[in-house]
């Protein structure tokens, strides 16, 4: 599945639970539940899993059987065994947590309280979507998002003034205008559902990453993602980086995307500080082959030391390549750069077939770092 949809995709879920405090609900109503909520979120952002599973435990002892206990564990699960792969032994205790909290918020008695049991329901479907997508699990996302059609449509109803809302009319404004010019092979799916507004949808998702009181982190990281990918605003997509790494200094996610950024617009020194700072045995062996491309794209063109360069890279793409579709936009950064040494060499036709596999992984293909 392309990284274009995953990126869509993979904060929906806990967007269309926690956005909408102002509504009448059981849960949500208690101030002392919501900041733990909150401060359960801010802790597994930070991959602090240890600080995270405290305050879990005591929400747990609150509400022992509201959809947001499996709703917050799974979540919890999804990020401390992230890249999650579909082969992985935990995968089975997220989706079981995920399908609970779906049957305790479309079965549970609530009457008076069903924005509360929707928001939960959709929440745990964005998840499951996001797990099903980043596997490829074609199978199982086209019947999730079939059955998930009607409660969404549901969710409209129950918004109300509140500014992380910014986040989700921000999405649609923007990629309901952005995405089918990027990818004219959506023109005509895109005409079923009414026209955006791209400069509006920007406007919103920035009023939610300045003021939002939950997903100012998500509002960051998406238009760091669409200053980079879509509108070529360099400087503005590394300003989100810098603000997301400041924010939650431990998440491999946000760090590896700033360091991205830094050497895409060549502050090489920078971005080495962050390389060398970074463990050299970081339990994540997901952000350890993306540091070993990261730190071959910063020898090739900081130090033009092509034989090290080249040890990274297909180091990299060996311990990359591990997690299937995870890896390949990292692996093209790679084969790009293996592209580039080949020319170097003079070797036509294996640059022809570096450069040749890079455009078939690359989902932005601009993004390759050859000037």
């Amino acid at each position: 599945m392309a990284v274009r949809f995953k990126i869509i995709m993979k904060w929906v879920g806990l967007l269309l639970f926690l956005s909408s405090v102002p509504v009448n609900a059981q849960f949500l109503k208690d101030s002392t539940a919501l900041r733990l909520v909150k401060q359960d979120i801010d802790d597994i952002y930070n991959m602090q899993f240890n600080d995270a599973r405290e305050i879990y435990t005591k929400i747990a002892q609150s509400y022992p059987r509201h959809p947001i206990v499996y709703l917050l564990r799974g979540i919890m699960t999804y990020w401390e065994n992230y890249p999650m792969l579909h082969t992985s032994p935990s995968h089975d205790s997220f989706e079981e947590d995920m399908k609970e909290c779906i049957r305790l918020s479309e079965t549970k008695d609530n009457q008076g309280f069903e924005a509360e049991y929707l928001l939960a329901d959709l929440c745990a479907r964005g998840m499951l979507l996001t797990f099903y997508s980043d596997n490829d699990l074609i199978m199982e996302v086209t019947p999730m998002m079939i059955s998930t059609y009607k409660p969404l449509r549901r969710a409209f109803d129950f918004t109300s003034g509140c500014t992380d809302l910014y986040y989700f009319t921000g999405i649609y404004k923007y990629y309901r205008e952005a995405y089918p010019r990027a990818y004219p092979v959506y023109r005509s799916m895109a005409f079923l559902f009414p026209h955006g507004d791209m400069a509006k949808g920007l406007k919103e998702l920035q009023t939610a990453a300045r003021s939002s009181v939950v997903l100012r982190a998500e509002s960051c990281y998406l238009l760091a993602w669409i200053y980079l990918n879509f509108e070529n605003k360099l400087p503005e997509s590394l300003l989100y980086c810098r603000t997301l790494n400041e924010q939650y200094p431990e998440n491999t996610l946000y760090l590896e995307t700033y360091i991205r950024n830094l050497l895409i617009m060549k502050k090489y020194n920078e971005a080495e500080k962050l390389l060398s700072a970074s463990p050299e045995e970081e339990e994540n062996k997901f952000f350890q082959a993306q540091l070993l491309i990261l730190k071959g794209i910063l020898q090739e063109k900081k130090y033009h030391d092509n034989k090290l360069a080249l040890q990274y890279y297909n180091k990299g793409i060996s311990e990359i390549s591990l997690y299937g579709t995870y890896g390949h936009e990292f692996a093209a950064y790679a084969y790009f750069g293996l592209s580039r040494i080949s020319e170097d060499n003079g070797e036509k036709h294996t640059r022809k077939i570096y450069r040749r596999e890079a455009l078939k992984l690359a989902d932005f293909k601009k993004i390759d770092f050859d000037k």
